[in-house]
């Protein structure tokens, strides 16, 4: 009896060393595994990063072509500023005293509050 008792042992043991060795190679692959997830996570957070990049230069090209076409303007702006100022010279006579409305010359309010953003700060 002692025999078998102890050939029953001996069986055993080798399912045990397989059942560790498979306990470990499970644990392996979880690690693996988790590893893969968090590559995946942190790939589509920056994929997300680089698209919102993206979307800022398509502003900042945007923004670009509107100062270009301001810049566009000014040449045309001096020409025109050209013109009044040397129709205001030949208007103007020394000796008569010449009134605001016959230069040219008006003063014109421009609401600037209602073009800046308001910002209001809290105390």
């Amino acid at each position: 009896m002692r025999q078998s008792y102890a050939s029953g042992r001996q069986s055993q043991a080798p399912s045990q060393a397989a059942s560790v060795s498979a306990q470990n190679k499970l644990t392996q692959k979880k690690k693996e595994y988790e590893g893969v997830v968090a590559l995946e996570r942190a790939s589509a957070n920056f994929l997300k990063r680089i698209e919102e990049l993206g979307d800022d230069f398509d502003v900042i090209a945007d923004a670009g072509k509107i100062h270009g076409q301001v810049l566009e303007q000014w040449p045309n702006m001096f020409r025109i500023l050209g013109l009044f100022l040397s129709a205001r010279e030949e208007a103007a006579v020394p000796d008569t005293p010449s009134s605001t409305d016959e230069t040219g010359e008006r003063l014109v309010r421009i609401p600037i509050e209602d073009l800046q953003p308001s910002t209001k700060s809290t105390t």
